[in-house]
């Protein structure tokens, strides 16, 4: 029986990817196996020694103490594109909110009420104020080509926006999914410079903080709007404010209010609604789940942000999975050790990503019950686990 601790209420159709007879999950649950969170802080939460995963249901992992978990041999899992789509409309919104100048016009409306038989007069004479372009024949620049960046280059380019896009790690699968007709700019200056609307696709991370820096926001074209439905931390707050009050950028919108970003006239602070679908928070849940009961069940791993993937088809035997340090002579020792209870090796699979390496290895023959202290003993094993009769 595996226990899955709940940190966050996590949509019931992903509980339900976890049978009842083989997973117990409740968000008080001492000695978890995994757990399943969405936007809990856990950098304060004691990693307790039975944890062999967090399953992050959503795509960005900064609430999770990544560090820590990998030391403890604890394969931290998110769910990249399960709320793609959802990301996706709002960015479509977001250019039309920002461009037409919607929001301000609705406000506007509003404070007509009392006016009586006045009211159709005064809106056909105040809402020149609200004139704004369409969005057709105007240039997208879009930043990060994932799962959610090709998917906002495929749809507005259906819109009739000329559309480029810049990821020097775009993968072979994104690649093949995006429209032909996406151009690809050489690099972050000569995408800003083109873009009537740039929307901001990529993870913080010590190299992306910042990115939209002073330097960056003045090199942007003229009434140029950007969009952030990524993190708060991409964008230099003080130089994106001098930019908007001197005319140069047209409007900024972003998924993370800030007391400094409230009450500008031109800038759209949406309460962080980038995921918040139904059907979104349902495909993130799933995809969280299955994740995890794939990784404990039979040691495969699939989405990881510290591990690296490792998918081998079970063979019936016994499987051990080992995460160790990546360096030298780790398998030597690890098959030396099998080789010495004579344990004959069906199927094995060595990954690596960065300083962190992981292997699954399916045997023949009966485990001796100090098999696995001998392996964790080894210098640089992170954790080792034993999966019997893995199907």
């Amino acid at each position: 029986m595996f226990k899955i601790q709940t940190l966050n209420k996590i949509a019931a159709c992903g509980l339900e990817r976890l049978p009842r007879e083989s997973y117990e999950t409740a968000s008080e649950l001492g000695h978890p196996d995994g757990i399943l969170v969405r936007s809990q802080d856990m950098h304060t939460f004691e990693l307790p020694t039975t944890l062999l995963a967090i399953a992050r249901a959503g795509a960005g992992t900064n609430n999770i103490p990544i560090p820590a978990a990998t030391e403890k041999g604890i394969v931290v899992f998110n769910t990249p594109g399960a709320n793609a789509n959802a990301v996706k409309e709002l960015v479509i919104a977001a250019m039309l909110l920002s461009s037409r100048r919607i929001v301000q016009g609705l406000g506007w409306s509003q404070s007509l009420k009392g006016k009586g038989d006045e009211v159709p007069e005064l809106v056909e004479k105040g809402k020149a104020q609200f004139v704004g372009p369409e969005i057709e024949g105007k240039t997208l620049g879009v930043i990060g080509l994932g799962a959610i960046g090709v998917m906002i280059a495929n749809a507005a380019n259906s819109l009739g926006v000329k559309v480029i896009g810049f990821d020097p790690y775009i993968s072979v699968e994104a690649a093949w999914k995006m429209n032909t007709a996406v151009r690809k700019a050489t690099n972050l200056d000569a995408l800003v410079a083109e873009s009537d609307f740039i929307t901001i696709h990529v993870p913080l991370t010590p190299e992306t903080k910042g990115l939209f820096s002073k330097e960056c926001l003045a090199r942007t074209k003229k009434g140029a709007r950007i969009i952030n439905l990524s993190r708060s931390g991409l964008v230099d707050n003080t130089a994106l404010k001098a930019e908007l009050a001197s005319g140069r950028l047209g409007g900024y919108v972003t998924d993370f209010p800030e007391d400094d970003l409230l009450g500008i006239d031109n800038i759209l602070a949406i309460p962080h609604l980038g995921a918040s679908t139904p059907e979104a928070e349902d495909n993130c849940a799933i995809m969280a789940a299955d994740q995890l009961r794939e990784f404990l069940e039979r040691g495969n791993i699939r989405n990881s942000v510290n591990f690296p993937a490792a998918e081998m088809a079970p063979t019936g035997k016994t499987r051990l999975t080992i995460a160790n340090k990546n360096v030298p002579n780790m398998i030597g020792q690890v098959t030396t050790i099998l080789a010495k209870h004579k344990l004959n090796i069906d199927d094995m699979l060595n990954k690596n990503k960065g300083e962190v390496a992981y292997n699954i290895i399916d045997v023949s023959g009966e485990i001796a019950t100090h098999l696995k202290q001998e392996l964790a003993a080894i210098e640089g094993v992170l954790l080792v686990r034993v999966i019997e009769n893995c199907h």
